[in-house]
């Protein structure tokens, strides 16, 4: 791992922290591969059950590296991106992004990729990229989908900055904590073990159904949901599951080798 980002497994959990704080972690064309390919790797890895996105410094992510961004941005950091501000879209397992600071522009595109999102009191977001003469193209799809299209465009044509009660009343935070950084860290922690102590199965086949059906009508999005819940019913996972509700224990699931 490069020293702009740091990775490490602690149970089932993959513990992913930006670690440019002396840039307060803006999104460098290396950093943006680097997080890409982790990400990647963790979704296709059996040992990963659940990631947990951090950052190192008082910011979560100012967005993109400025410095980086022009018509001279090659194809492969384009490519990135795009792979990078979809991960809620594509990864089979569930994200957990603990913000402890502003995450602004890209940085807020991040926070809304993730699937469960616990900040502290002095986090602060905003799609900030209309104060630089630009639109937040890339991220827009992400946020949009979390607080909706008006809220979104609203935030755009703004810019403002908002604050963690705020983010946590539009959809794009889901749990406030205390400000102190280890009450941070606990909770996310705490949130992403228990979201990777769950069956393998019924996460990969939830997150895959709603990728199935964004976009489908109501019927179709019906006809989905039958399929992939009887695939579920089948599973020796969910088969577990009942055992042990009716024989009061924890259950041992089989994609997990037990």
């Amino acid at each position: 791992m490069t020293h702009v980002l740091e990775s490490v497994l602690q149970g089932r959990v993959l513990r992913v922290t930006l670690n440019r704080p002396e840039k307060r972690n803006a999104l460098s064309s290396e950093l943006c591969l680097d997080l890409t390919r982790v990400l990647d790797q963790a979704g296709a890895d059996a040992s990963v059950g659940a990631i947990l996105l951090c950052a190192n410094g008082p910011a979560f992510c100012a967005g993109m590296d400025l410095h980086e961004i022009g018509p001279s941005t090659t194809e492969a950091i384009d490519i990135a991106h795009e792979q990078l501000f979809t991960i809620g879209a594509r990864l089979a397992k569930p994200v957990v992004a603990a913000v402890g600071g502003a995450a602004l522009g890209g940085g807020a595109g991040l926070v809304a990729n993730c699937h469960v999102v616990i900040a502290s009191q002095a986090a602060t977001f905003g799609l900030t990229e209309i104060r630089l003469g630009l639109w937040p193209f890339l991220v827009y799809r992400a946020v949009s989908a979390a607080l909706g299209e008006r809220r979104t465009t609203e935030l755009a044509l703004t810019g403002r900055i908002f604050g963690a009660a705020e983010a946590r009343e539009l959809g794009l935070v889901h749990e406030v904590v205390q400000d102190a950084a280890q009450n941070l860290d606990r909770r996310a922690a705490e949130v992403a073990a228990q979201i990777a102590a769950f069956s393998p199965t019924s996460i990969r086949s939830g997150l895959g159904f709603l990728r199935e059906v964004r976009g489908l009508d109501w019927e179709q999005a019906g006809l989905a949901a039958r399929r992939v819940r009887l695939q579920v019913f089948a599973s020796p996972d969910f088969q577990e599951g009942i055992r042990a509700f009716r024989e009061k224990r924890a259950p041992r699931w089989p994609s997990l080798g037990f």
